[in-house]
């Protein structure tokens, strides 16, 4: 019989964190947070981390674990993920896995992708013209050089856009070309549940949870945050958009309407990458949890 890993996915605010208890709580299991913002600790309600009863509710893992200041690959991620799936496993057959970070949750169910190195120079020079030009004319490039990864790709992340950027300059190929081709054996099943909604749906969720985070602080949270404005964690819906207040270039309520904007382009984004994976089974965000668990012990035999 094997172990099987239960991935909930889909786009922000969905509803994941709830199912997912539901799911640890009926299966006596663990959670694996795949969402790479609920890393830091110093960012706890822009990146909508669970409140403190849910965390009671079943064991967390990968969830305010890090300081900003320090740097966590996705690689990372992967090496460390992998260690505490495989010791779960030893206890249960069954852990659960939730986030809406996509290449997160394929680097733990797939592996990552090998790319060639790269010579130092050139991401150099990437960011040099990030800081002479901006980031409008490195998202310009990428869509001329890649425009399948600009697609999917989350291109208000500097960090990804001069990754991709310095593959397709080093060796003249898409970075897409690159994706895929690797696919990592693992030593356990993977069921790929998403949750969705009709876009419309789906956009009026982020509207409101952006205003519960704003009545619930986010504004005091980016403040304590704005000295450290230039680290990597940062550069976040949610915080970037409030550091453009604070720099007084937009009013709050400028802010406020951008984070909601930005969060949507987003789910966008998530919508576009996981509706390429043809494992994953859709299920409305409505729909019981009872009906979700009936069809996972189905198909698993569980």
């Amino acid at each position: 019989m094997n172990n099987i890993l239960i991935s909930i996915l889909g786009p922000t605010a969905i509803g994941k964190t709830a199912l997912s208890i539901e799911l640890a709580r009926h299966f006596k299991t663990d959670i694996i947070s795949a969402d790479s913002r609920q890393f830091f600790k110093e960012m706890h309600i822009g990146t909508a981390v669970p409140e403190p009863e849910e965390l009671a509710a079943a064991p967390h893992h990968f969830i305010q674990h890090l300081s900003v200041e320090e740097d966590y690959s996705v690689g990372d991620f992967e090496r460390e993920a992998i260690e505490k799936i495989t010791d779960l496993f030893k206890k249960h057959r069954v852990v659960v896995m939730a986030g809406g970070s996509g290449l997160y949750i394929k680097a733990i169910t797939e592996g990552l992708d090998d790319f060639p190195e790269v010579d130092p120079s050139i991401r150099e020079k990437l960011n040099e013209n990030l800081q002479k030009k901006g980031l409008d004319w490195l998202q310009k490039r990428l869509y001329i050089l890649d425009p399948e990864y600009y697609k999917t790709a989350d291109v208000q992340n500097p960090h990804r856009v001069i990754r991709a950027l310095e593959i397709c300059l080093a060796t003249g190929k898409p970075f897409s070309s690159f994706l895929n081709k690797n696919r990592s054996e693992r030593e356990f099943e993977t069921i790929k549940i998403g949750l969705t909604a009709e876009r419309s749906i789906i956009y009026d969720r982020i509207n409101r949870r952006v205003d519960k985070m704003i009545e619930n602080g986010l504004v005091e949270e980016a403040r304590k945050l704005y000295p450290k404005r230039d680290l990597n964690a940062l550069n976040t819906v949610g915080y970037k958009e409030l550091f453009n207040y604070f720099d007084g270039i937009w009013t709050l309520e400028t802010a406020i309407s951008e984070i909601k904007k930005n969060t949507r382009r987003f789910a966008k984004r998530q919508l576009t990458w996981f509706r390429k994976d043809e494992e994953i089974h859709w299920f409305d965000y409505k729909t019981p949890p009872k009906v979700i668990i009936a069809f996972i012990e189905r198909t698993q035999r569980l």
